[in-house]
C-alpha cells in the first residue's frame, strides 16, 4: 500500500467524514473517533473540561468544536485551535472562534490564557509531552492551569509512530504519544508544571497542572 498523504490531509478527510483509521507502529488498528467529536459534548466532558473553565480558554486540537463550541456558547471567551482546515471550519459553524495554527507557533494572547484543554489524547501531540505542556505553560497566565485527558493507570509514557488510513491510503508517519495517570506526575514535572488534580468520571481521566513557578 503506498503512501498518499500526509497527516493533515489525513485530518482533513476524516473530519469531512472519510472512513479514517490509526495505526500504530506494530500495525494494531483503532477508529479515528469523528462521530464522537462531531457530536454535542456528553456529561462527562462537561463535568471534565467544560464547567471547570470558568475564562479565558485555549482548546488545542479542538476538531470540530465540540467543547470550544460549548464553552463559547456560555459566554467564556474560548478559542479552538487545529491544523486541519476543515476541522477549524466546523468549529467555526458552531459559532466557536477556531484559528488553523499549530501549537509551537505564534499563538494569540500568548501570557493571557486561563486554561488550555487538551482532550481525547492531545496530550500526544508531536510525541513529546513534555515539550507540549512546557509550550503551554508558555501561554497561561500565572496561575493558569492544563486540563489534560491521560490514559489509565498503568500505561506510562508511551512514544510512537502513528499512520492514518483513510479509504485504505496510509497517511505519512507522525509522532504521537500516550500518557498514563501513573506517568503524568514526572512528564509535568518535567515540562516544569506540577499536578493538582486528578479526575476520573465515566471510564476518562484528566490531570489539571499548573506552572511550578510564575
Amino acid at each position: 500500500m503506498s503512501i498518499a498523504l500526509d497527516a493533515v490531509s489525513a485530518y482533513d478527510l476524516a473530519f469531512s467524514g472519510r472512513l479514517t483509521q490509526v495505526v500504530d507502529h506494530v500495525g494494531r488498528v483503532e477508529p479515528f473517533d469523528v462521530a464522537t467529536w462531531s457530536a454535542e459534548p456528553d456529561w462527562v466532558d462537561r463535568e471534565l473540561f467544560i464547567d471547570p473553565c470558568d475564562d479565558a480558554t485555549l482548546d488545542v486540537g479542538c476538531g470540530p468544536g465540540r467543547l470550544v463550541g460549548a464553552l463559547a456558547a456560555r459566554r467564556i471567551p474560548a478559542m479552538g485551535i487545529d491544523v486541519s482546515r476543515e476541522a477549524v471550519r466546523q468549529t467555526r459553524v458552531r459559532g466557536a472562534l477556531a484559528l488553523r495554527r499549530d501549537v509551537f507557533s505564534t499563538m494569540p494572547g500568548e501570557g493571557r490564557w486561563a486554561y488550555a484543554l487538551l482532550a481525547d489524547g492531545n496530550l500526544g501531540i508531536g510525541g513529546d509531552p513534555v515539550r507540549l505542556l512546557a509550550r503551554l505553560a508558555d501561554l497561561l497566565t500565572p496561575g493558569g492551569r492544563v486540563i489534560a485527558e491521560v490514559a489509565d493507570t498503568g500505561t506510562g509514557l508511551v512514544r510512537e509512530r502513528r499512520q492514518f488510513r483513510v479509504d485504505g491510503r496510509l497517511s505519512a508517519p507522525f509522532d504521537w504519544a500516550v500518557v498514563g495517570l501513573d506517568a503524568i506526575a514526572e512528564v509535568a514535572a518535567d515540562a516544569g508544571m506540577r499536578v493538582v488534580a486528578t479526575s476520573s468520571i465515566g471510564g476518562r481521566h484528566t490531570a489539571t497542572m499548573v506552572r511550578t513557578s510564575p
